[in-house]
């Protein structure tokens, strides 16, 4: 054999061995990617996820991962909890017209589930915080006709009761305070309501064709409704403005007297206006106060948390 021949051999024989050396890596590599454990999504772990965002304040996250859950296990039973958190989200992100359409869907397929009730309410939160007022207690009444369940009955009677009461309604909320059954009177104290509403008469308030008519005087509105540097002003001003015209006038200078008085004229009327207004907003200032002193002494917030099975009553959330 020659010494070319034997070369040949040599070369086919490394090359085989590479061939099957490359051949077995491959084989023990299909075997350990095989046997390798595929990490799996899990259900429980994927709304936990989305909980820690929206406990965190973090709620555009949340909503994504709420969303994720839904897509992920669209037949696991926390879907509508997985709704809810999302519509909660936009809620307390700000978003209400985001919120108000989760809500309305949720209410819409789910129906009077016990977050169904709680997406009715959210539902007339959103209402309100977009002061839409007329559609946040036409939802109430909507559930309160619904429903046959007097706990929720009594819950939507009380919101549409505070919600007048921002108004400053005192008649319809005493209306549906006074709705309110017995067994639920405990429950949001409606006695110290309705007792702390019978004191509206007490709240001070200024009439504003009074203020107009004192305004005659320059200042003198104003110092009915307390304002005290403005009434000031006003009476240094006009007094100011009406003793240049006499003057001007009683100098032989007519022209300067009648530009004064023009000018004058403006700042009486401003007068009048400025001292009715402030009789407005007196009225205004005390009817808030009165409301705020209200809350403090005698509202109660209401739980909706999806975590908890019934509804409840606590001191800290929206609703």
């Amino acid at each position: 054999m020659g010494k070319d021949s034997i070369n040949y051999i040599y070369a086919a024989s490394i090359l085989i061995f590479s061939i099957i050396f490359s051949n077995g890596l491959s084989f023990a590599g299909s075997d350990n990617a095989l046997t390798k454990p595929v990490h799996c999504i899990d259900p429980d772990q994927q709304i936990n996820f989305a909980a820690t965002y929206f406990s965190d304040g973090d709620y555009n996250r949340a909503i994504s991962e709420y969303n994720r859950f839904r897509f992920l296990f669209p037949e696991d039973q926390r879907v509508e909890l997985a709704r809810y958190q999302i519509g909660k989200s936009y809620y307390n992100a700000h978003q209400y017209d985001n919120a108000l359409k989760e809500f309305t869907r949720l209410v819409r397929e789910y129906g009077q589930t016990e977050l169904g009730v709680k997406a009715y309410f959210g539902i007339s939160e959103c209402f309100v915080k977009m002061k839409d007022f007329r559609n946040a207690v036409a939802n109430l009444e909507h559930l309160a006709g619904l429903t046959d369940n007097q706990p929720i009955k009594d819950e939507a009677f009380y919101r549409i009761g505070w919600i007048y009461v921002e108004a400053a309604d005192w008649d319809k909320s005493r209306l549906y305070f006074n709705q309110i059954s017995q067994e639920s009177e405990n429950r949001y104290a409606t006695g110290d309501l309705l007792a702390e509403l019978d004191e509206v008469n007490s709240i001070p308030s200024k009439n504003p064709g009074l203020a107009g008519f004192l305004s005659v005087i320059p200042g003198g509105g104003y110092l009915y409704c307390n304002r005290y540097q403005d009434a000031l002003m006003a009476f240094l001003l006009n007094g100011g403005m009406m003793w240049a015209a006499y003057e001007s006038f009683d100098n032989g200078n007519p022209a300067l007297g009648a530009v004064i008085a023009f000018v004058e004229s403006g700042f009486y009327a401003g007068n009048i206006y400025g001292g009715m207004n402030s009789a407005h907003k007196f009225n205004r200032a005390g009817t808030r106060h009165f409301i705020e002193n209200l809350k403090r002494r005698t509202k109660i917030s209401l739980l909706a948390d999806p975590f908890n099975k019934k509804l409840g009553i606590f001191f800290e959330s929206d609703y």
